[in-house]
């Protein structure tokens, strides 16, 4: 694997963490809901699935 993309997995995980901290998911963590769910979970999935979706375009480009 190039450096590049071990750098940008590496920012990644500094950023995921910081995203799931209790701070930052106490922010979401309100009587609030979209489309009935409650918005700490909107956060939660939507984070994950955000990470999933750019450590795929990482790994994307790694085998070309």
């Amino acid at each position: 694997m190039k450096k590049r993309h071990e750098q940008k997995l590496i920012l990644l995980s500094f950023g995921l963490f910081i995203l799931f901290s209790a701070p930052m998911i106490l922010l979401f963590n309100s009587e609030k809901e979209l489309f009935g769910f409650p918005m700490i979970y909107i956060y939660i999935f939507g984070v994950w699935m955000t990470s999933i979706i750019i450590s795929f375009v990482i790994f994307k480009k790694y085998d070309e």
